[in-house]
């Protein structure tokens, strides 16, 4: 039952993750609260049945917090808390050239790049992720990750439980 409820909070999660890139792109529509300012709306019947709520969330808006000894990978909440336990959807900011040590994580890691190139090493071969590339990393994967030098990087990642940088002694 548990590989059941994940697969759909997976769809859930991904479908956020959709709406969110959707609402990032300049010729998308938003709903205007009444001071004039994109708010988060109930999306009217689905809401009141039980179904999900339309979220909007402008890039304005962001409340950015510092991941402690990162130095400087930043992260804003959309749902959950990145730093918590639980689920998670967040933005994620990496500083141009900054590179994470050897590591894994204990739940699988779907990641969006929405700017600059994101890379990872897994398995002696690096992949370079410009915006608008998705991948999943799977949980308990040893790699290498970071931001390519030139340009920041702004990535979306979830996560079913919580998030981890479990370090280890190679990326390989």
């Amino acid at each position: 039952m548990r590989a059941l409820v994940r697969k759909t909070s997976t769809i859930g999660a991904s479908m956020t993750a959709i709406a969110v890139l959707a609402a990032c792109s300049p010729d998308s529509a938003a709903a205007d609260g009444p001071d004039g300012k994109e708010t988060a709306v109930a999306a009217g019947p689905a809401a009141q049945k039980g179904g999900s709520e339309f979220l909007s969330f402008p890039a304005p808006g962001r409340t950015w917090k510092e991941l402690p000894g990162t130095g400087g990978v930043k992260y804003a909440n959309v749902r959950g808390d990145l730093a918590g336990s639980g689920s998670y959807e967040a933005f994620v900011s990496f500083p141009a050239g900054k590179d994470n040590p050897p590591h894994v994580h204990s739940e699988d890691l779907p990641t969006v790049v929405l700017k600059g190139t994101f890379y990872a090493d897994i398995d002696g071969r690096r992949v370079q992720y410009p915006a608008g590339s998705y991948y999943r990393l799977p949980a308990g994967k040893p790699h290498l990750s970071g931001c390519e030098k030139g340009e920041d990087c702004l990535l979306f990642q979830y996560q079913e439980d919580r998030f981890d940088l479990v370090p280890t002694k190679t990326g390989q």
